[in-house]
């Protein structure tokens, strides 16, 4: 297959301007900004940018032709002053609710490598809070070994080719963010797909405009180019160093040579998106990228894939604005930090190695960043008696007073609106309280712990597609005397 054939083959779509701008919020948490105010430097005098103002603007002539007024003072033929940035932007995001955008980092070579839909390379959840004015990002490393609905366990980076290869509604993007939305537990918004040819390209951009990337590497690597025709480049450590090509920037963040492995790899990721954030959004910059942006869409818009509107990038992207580095969180699932653990399995008849996860851990990182006030704040507003009905987790009773408390329990907990769907007894006895988890549902143990006070200790995570219940309550003396 020739390259031209190849290109032509792969289903990216073609989105909107605001759709492949706003791919810009998802690298730097606020890049798209500089799509919102282009009717704003066509007339721009603040600084020197390249090109001549078009007439409508007023421009004064090279020869320098003025009016004057009664006393035959001379009047220059000024353009109409700008009016403020803020004056000529759209409103920002209603406020209403918190959104989660799901990237991901697709290398189409995998078409023509694999005879089929690519893997996803790399996968960061984004995460927007339009009332506290924070953000964070959660990196998901490729060899998670998570649930896939419909397909069982594997890699979480097969969701996607899983998808298109099944031609499910909403291809490898909706099984993608349905995986990733049942492993964290939280709610998939919005996907953005970009091409890693695309990749290069836009911070070649980004570099020719703003100046090279900084970086600040901890192990010396070798940065490897994709595809061949170009040398290795060797960086080293004791500062920071300049990264001016876009295939350098690639390759760095995708290097997975160093001894953190994928969780390296990872961070360096996070690093590069931050540090694209601060070359747009210094002054001198901004508008030339305005300037640019009508350009950049068309020579790039073969490789962006996303299901968000021009009106919710924009809204999206005047909220991004507001978002300093300072309130976006960021983390990796590290297995070093506890958070999985490396195991062997086999994969299509050949044996792999997989990370499995450790859920406990990864619940509290994942209320660090997805929360306003850390592991301990609910992730959404509302009433908890409210959140927990409407999650309409299916639950189990089980007693383990042997007294009978289990029918008696599971009435009081049904008048509370909850959905119980088995009652029976424990096969031993507890003195505490026992809530066994087996899917992400985090509303109900929320209204758990603040009616009956129980602790995190109390809380046991054993994830189970196959279970018939999505939450096992196992009664204990400490509760009995709360039970009419």
């Amino acid at each position: 297959m020739s390259k031209f054939e190849f290109l032509k083959n792969v289903k990216f779509g073609r989105p909107t301007v605001g759709q492949i701008i706003f791919w810009g919020i998802t690298l730097a948490l606020s890049v798209a900004a500089f799509i919102f105010v282009s009717n704003l430097t066509q007339c721009w005098t603040l600084t020197g940018l390249p090109g001549r103002p078009p007439a409508s603007c007023g421009e004064v002539t090279a020869g320098g032709e003025f009016t004057v007024d009664e006393q035959g003072n001379p009047i220059a033929n000024l353009p109409p002053t700008p009016l403020p940035v803020a004056d000529n932007l759209p409103p920002a995001w209603d406020g209403a609710s918190r959104i989660n955008i799901l990237f991901m980092g697709m290398d189409a070579r995998d078409l023509e490598e694999n005879n089929g839909p690519p893997r996803t390379d790399s996968m960061i959840l984004f995460t927007i809070d339009p009332i506290s004015k924070t953000g964070g990002m959660l990196s998901i490393p490729r060899d998670m070994w998570v649930n896939i609905p419909g397909f069982g366990y594997s890699r979480i980076n097969t969701a996607y080719p899983s998808g298109e290869g099944a031609k499910l509604p909403g291809g490898g993007p909706a099984l993608a963010m349905k995986t990733v939305s049942q492993f964290i537990g939280v709610p998939v918004d919005y996907y953005v797909q970009v091409d890693f040819v695309v990749f290069e390209t836009m911070v070649d951009e980004i570099i020719k405009i703003g100046g090279c990337l900084q970086v600040y590497p901890t192990e010396k690597m070798i940065l490897d180019p994709i595809g061949p025709g170009l040398d290795k480049v060797k960086l080293t450590t004791g500062g920071y160093r300049d990264l001016c090509d876009g295939w350098k920037v690639l390759a760095y963040a995708r290097n997975r040579k160093t001894s953190g492995g994928d969780a390296d790899r990872s961070r360096r990721q996070q690093e590069v998106i931050f540090a694209l954030q601060k070359i747009i959004f210094t002054p001198e910059n901004f508008p030339r990228f305005i300037q640019s942006s009508t350009t950049l869409y068309k020579r790039l818009s073969w490789g962006i894939k996303t299901n968000l509107t021009f009106e919710d990038a924009l809204q999206l992207g005047v909220l991004g604005r507001d978002i300093s580095r300072d309130s976006i969180k960021t983390g990796v699932i590290d297995p070093q930090l506890g958070m999985a653990v490396f195991d062997n399995t086999t994969l299509g008849g050949e044996a792999a190695s997989v990370l499995k996860p450790i859920t406990e851990q990864i619940r509290i990182l994942r209320d660090e960043i997805f929360t306003t006030g850390g592991a301990l704040s609910p992730i959404a507003q509302g009433d908890a008696a409210t959140l927990m009905r409407e999650e309409g987790s299916r639950v189990r009773i089980m007693d383990g007073t042997y007294s009978g408390l289990d029918q008696r329990a599971g009435a009081l907990f049904q008048s509370y609106g909850m959905n119980v769907t088995e009652v029976a007894g424990s096969p031993e006895g507890y003195n505490s309280t026992l809530v066994i988890v087996y899917g992400p549902d985090l509303y109900t143990i929320r209204w758990l712990q603040s009616a009956f006070g129980l602790s995190d200790r109390q809380i046991r995570f054993s994830p189970d597609p196959n279970s018939t219940v999505d939450i096992e309550i196992r009664l204990g003396s400490d509760i009995a005397g709360s039970i009419p």
